[in-house]
C-alpha cells in the first residue's frame, strides 16, 4: 500500500477558523484570514471542537493518491459518501500483462490456503485473457476478476469527513486493510493541522468505546 497526500487547503486551521469567525465578525473573510493572530485561530478552533460546531471543518480538504490496495478495500471506502473518488477503471484498463493482487496475511501464512489462492488467481487470469482473446470487451471480461484485484484511487475529503472516517476505520474492529489505510492517512494529515487532528482516531481515543457489546476490549491510548 502506498498513500500520498497530493494536496490540501493551505493553512487548513486558519481557513477553518476564518469560516467560523465570519459568523460573528463585522469584516469579511479575506480580512479575517490575514489579520487573525495564531492565538485567535487556536481559540476559535477550541470553541469549534469543544462545542461540536463542525460545519466550519468542511472548508478545508485533503486529496490523497492511494495505490496498491484491493477492490475489497475500495468497495468499503466509497461508502463514505461525503468524499470524492476517481478510481482506476477496469472497463478501460485491460490486465493484459497480468493481474496484481492483494493477499491477506491470514491466507499467505497458511500453506494450503496460500496455494489455493495462487491457483485460483492463476485460473482467473487465464480465463480473463481467454475472454479478451475471444473479443470479449474488457468491461465484460472484468466480471470474473476478484476482490483481491489491485487498484488505485484518488480520494478527497474535507476535515469533517476525515474525522468521521478516522473514527470508524482506525478502530480495531475495522477490516485490516482499510484500517491500515486510515492510520496512514491520519499520519499524513496530523502535522498539517495538529490542533484539529489532536484527538483524531477511533472513539476510544476520546473516551469510552462507542462499539458497546462489540468492543474489541483493547482500546488505544487516550489522546494527550
Amino acid at each position: 500500500m502506498q498513500v500520498e497526500l497530493l494536496y490540501h487547503t493551505p493553512d487548513p486551521e486558519r481557513a477553518v477558523a476564518t469560516a467560523a469567525r465570519l459568523c460573528y465578525a463585522p469584516v469579511g473573510a479575506s480580512e479575517l484570514i490575514e489579520t487573525m493572530s495564531d492565538e485567535d485561530v487556536r481559540k476559535v478552533l477550541g470553541v469549534i471542537m469543544a462545542g461540536g460546531h463542525f460545519s466550519a471543518l468542511e472548508h478545508a480538504s485533503y486529496t490523497f493518491a492511494i495505490d496498491g490496495v484491493s477492490r475489497a478495500l475500495t468497495h468499503q471506502l466509497v461508502r463514505h459518501r461525503l468524499a470524492s473518488f476517481n478510481q482506476q477503471s477496469q472497463r478501460y484498463v485491460a490486465y493484459t500483462e497480468g493481474l496484481s493482487t492483494i493477499k491477506p496475511a491470514s491466507i499467505a501464512q497458511n500453506e494450503e490456503a496460500n496455494r489455493l489462492f495462487d491457483e485460483m488467481i492463476e485460473r482467473t487470469v487465464e480465463a480473463y485473457q481467454a475472454f479478451l482473446d475471444a473479443g470479449v470487451p474488457a468491461e465484460d471480461a472484468r466480471y470474473i476478476l476478484p476482490n483481491a484485484a489491485e487498484t488505485k484511487i484518488v480520494v478527497t475529503m474535507n476535515i469533517r469527513e476525515l474525522l468521521h472516517f478516522f473514527s470508524l476505520r482506525c478502530c480495531n474492529r475495522a477490516q485490516w486493510e482499510i484500517r491500515d489505510l486510515a492510520w496512514a492517512m491520519l499520519e499524513l494529515v496530523r502535522p498539517t493541522a495538529p490542533f484539529v487532528f489532536a484527538e483524531a482516531g477511533p472513539g476510544c481515543v476520546r473516551g469510552a468505546c462507542p462499539e458497546g457489546k462489540m468492543t474489541c476490549g483493547n482500546p488505544y491510548p487516550k489522546a494527550k
